[in-house]
């Protein structure tokens, strides 16, 4: 007698009911399970490789308008906490769109955890999908570039795909945004913390050597520390600050930061700006965007790049010491090395791609780079740079000069 076989178990991974959505822009649709904040948002789909700070990723500026997917499976085992987020001004422009998920939030299990990454993400509006095949995905970019794309977490599981598709294939891009006036500051402010130390936390720099003012196009606070541990007291300037609005402040150093959207755009009022800057002979850091937008100032161009490159293990040659550093990035443009002109020398380039990843002037102490040097997340290889920036304004002082 023949019998009904007994209904398989389902795995833990398979989408009984889905209650996400990414829909592409070419009509692509990928079911998962949601997470984090309901509603639907739209963005530019990135994959970061790093394996450890994701509250730090989405908390960066510099990812505005992009949905990160996380190629590292397991997500949310350190929980989060107040201490890790990378903008002190979580609004919605502030932070990534959303993420992308492989396997359900874990747990956390970190003692510094203070509340569960799903609330977090609720908290922060933050939309997130899970149960999805991140690898396949990542190919895609990898193949294809970054997608536009639209994201959405409904629980009931309606949605109106036909809407979101038309959403996703009208979305303009970050190509010719100027995204770094919807994270600047507002007004300028000082700042003092310096980097977190075991079981101490957060310092204070209570006796600056240095005044350094930041041109803040949507700055990591783990920068701000590290120049702060270097001795100096920090300014941050909105991106827009005119050049005389700078120097009235009689920095020893100037800083430009990272940030998100097309240094062509921002640099249409920041180039001019930095240019003049560059005329006063003072001391010049540029990180990520800074590093695009000075490029720019002093002759060089910019590229939108396929799919960019986000992570935490990306190796990078200093040609001014023949060393290889690890190092934390997260961009989707990158300098034209080839439009580089004679009064420039190319200092760091990946040893992925071959791309640009550092600059400096020949003749004024003046230099960036494309990477993340404070990491957060990521190791701390290229830490030197802080203290090459402060002995350019030890030179400027008459100081002995400090080991990198």
């Amino acid at each position: 007698m023949s019998q009904t076989p007994a209904p398989s178990t389902p795995k833990a991974w398979e989408v009984k009911h889905a209650t996400a959505l990414i829909v592409l822009a070419d009509g692509s649709v990928i079911e998962g399970q949601g997470a984090g904040a309901q509603g639907s948002t739209i963005g530019e789909v990135c994959f970061n490789t790093a394996m450890t700070g994701y509250q730090e990723i989405l908390t960066d500026p510099s990812y505005a308008d992009q949905i990160i997917t996380f190629t590292f499976p397991h997500i949310g085992n350190v929980g989060t906490n107040e201490d890790d987020n990378e903008t002190s001004n979580l609004n919605a422009s502030t932070k990534a769109k959303g993420c992308i998920l492989k396997a359900p939030i874990t747990s956390a299990s970190n003692y510094r955890s203070q509340s569960h990454l799903n609330s977090w993400l609720k908290d922060q509006g933050i939309i997130a999908i899970t149960n999805i095949d991140t690898r396949a995905l990542t190919s895609l970019i990898r193949d294809k570039g970054m997608q536009h794309a639209v994201i959405a977490h409904n629980a009931d599981g309606e949605f109106d795909i036909e809407t979101l598709t038309q959403t996703a294939a009208n979305w303009p891009g970050i190509e010719g945004s100027d995204l770094a006036k919807d994270v600047t500051t507002n007004k300028p402010y000082d700042w003092s913390e310096t980097t977190w130390q075991w079981d101490q936390g957060y310092g204070q720099q209570s006796a600056p050597q240095f005044h350094v003012v930041a041109l803040d196009c949507g700055t990591k606070r783990n920068i701000f520390r590290c120049l702060a541990t270097q001795g100096c007291k920090v300014t941050a300037m909105p991106a827009s600050s005119t050049a005389q609005d700078i120097l009235d402040q009689n920095p020893d150093g100037i800083f430009i930061s990272n940030g998100p959207g097309d240094p062509a755009a921002t640099g249409d009022y920041a180039v001019p700006e930095i240019q003049k800057l560059i005329e006063s002979g003072k001391p010049i850091f540029g990180i990520c965007l800074g590093h695009q937008i000075l490029a720019r100032a002093l002759g060089a161009k910019t590229v939108k790049m396929a799919q960019g490159h986000h992570g935490a293990n990306h190796p990078v040659k200093d040609h001014t010491t023949n060393k290889v550093e690890i190092t934390s990035m997260n961009h989707g443009f990158t300098v034209d090395r080839e439009s580089l002109p004679d009064n420039l020398e190319e200092t760091h380039i990946s040893l992925f791609d071959g791309t640009n990843c550092g600059i400096r002037l020949k003749d004024k102490p003046i230099f960036s780079v494309q990477y993340h040097p404070e990491a957060s997340p990521g190791p701390q290889d290229s830490h030197y740079l802080f203290t090459r920036f402060t002995n350019f304004m030890r030179a400027q002082k008459g100081q002995e000069l400090q080991s990198e």
